[in-house]
Parts: C-alpha cells; structure tokens; sequence
C-alpha cells in the first residue's frame, strides 16, 4: 500500500465514523416544534391543559418522539403522586390532625396516602420499563413492554380514583380536606394523561386481507 493511500485511510475511517454518528443520532428539533407536537399531543387527552402545564417545559427533552412524551408523562405522574403521598403524611399538612390518632393507617387519610404511594411506585416502575430496551413498535419485545406499561399506568390511575372516593365517602367525619383533594386530583389527571399517552404507543392494526371467494 502506497504513503498516499496510507495517508488517506485514517481520513476516510473519520468520514466513515462520522456517517454513522449522524445517521444513529435523532435530526435536531427547534424548541418551536418539539412544543407544537407536545401542545397537540395534549389536546388529544382528557386534561389538556394539566398536560401542557406539566409537559410544555419538558418538551425540548421529549423533541418529536411519542415514546419521550409517554416517559415524561409517566414521570410526571409520578413525582405528583410521591410528593401527594408525602403532603398527606407531613405534619405540616391540614390532614395531618385528621388522620393522626385514629389507629393503625390513619383512617381515610391513611389509606388515601397508601394507595397514592403505590401508585407512585407502579408509575415509576412504569418509565423504567418504557425507558429500556423496548425494541422496535412491530416486535414482540414491544407490545409485552407496552401491555406491562399500560397495565401499571391503570393501575396506578384506578389508585387515585380510590382515593378519592375514600374521601368522599369520609366527608361527614371532617376527614377530608380540600388541599389534599386537590393534590389528589392532579394525580388522577396526570395518571390519566400518561396512560392516553402510553396508549398511542400502540401500533396502529393492518387491516385484515380480503378473502375472495
């Protein structure tokens, strides 16, 4: 091999290593859209503008990736549910009082706040699995992630319905107290908002071939 081709060699494993960096890597998105595709995303949901407050500011991380804005949702249901929990329990809360001294779970408030925690958990558990090695949206590895994703997400969505409904039911006791109904409240909307989410994930069916007789 000539001094000349030996020269050039390493130039052309440059361009070469180059190619590939730039074609593996996602194409640049201006914060304009990546905020225009959350917006719209968020109009398809049941709570539209607790989604925009929520991930407006995370857009320029999510770009136009479906499968970012479902983690970030996830992800933002579940610091609202963890730090519900925590206002529930906290001897600063209004409910605190209310819920201290009436034995083993704090009666209504005691419940409420374990139900939002294992909802914290299992959406938590849900950006962990959506964040993995999911594979590609057609291939088996995809559609068991998503099922588990979903599952968990609903789950966690039926906590907070739980929970409100607990106190509700406890409302002539003076258990519940507006502050935590309302904290309650946006974790039900951000655990739905990410479970509409997850749900667009689904690979859209082909439809079935025409059987000719």
């Amino acid at each position: 091999m000539s001094r000349r081709h030996l020269v050039l060699l390493p130039c052309l494993l440059l361009l070469l290593a180059a190619g590939v960096a730039s074609a593996s890597s996602p194409p640049k998105v201006s914060p304009a859209e990546a905020t225009g595709f959350v917006r719209r995303c968020c109009r398809a949901t049941s709570y539209p503008r607790a989604c925009e407050r929520s991930l407006v500011p995370r857009a320029p991380a999510v770009g136009l990736s479906p499968r970012r804005l479902a983690q970030a949702a996830l992800a933002a249901a579940a610091d609202a549910a963890r730090n519900c929990s925590a206002y529930i329990g906290s001897p600063s809360s209004s409910s605190y009082a209310s819920s201290k001294g009436k034995g083993k779970g704090g009666g209504a408030m005691g419940d409420c706040a374990e139900t939002v925690r294992d909802a914290a958990d299992l959406l938590k558990q849900s950006v962990a699995e959506l964040g993995g090695r999911v594979g590609r949206a057609s291939s088996p590895r995809f559609a068991w992630c998503l099922s588990n994703v979903q599952t968990w997400a609903s789950a966690a969505l039926t906590d907070a319905e739980t929970c409100l409904d607990s106190l509700a039911a406890s409302a002539g006791a003076g258990a519940p107290r507006e502050d935590v109904r309302r904290r309650v409240v946006a974790v039900e909307q951000a655990a739905g908002v990410a479970l509409a989410l997850v749900n667009r994930l689904q690979p859209a069916r082909r439809p079935a071939a025409a059987v000719h007789q």
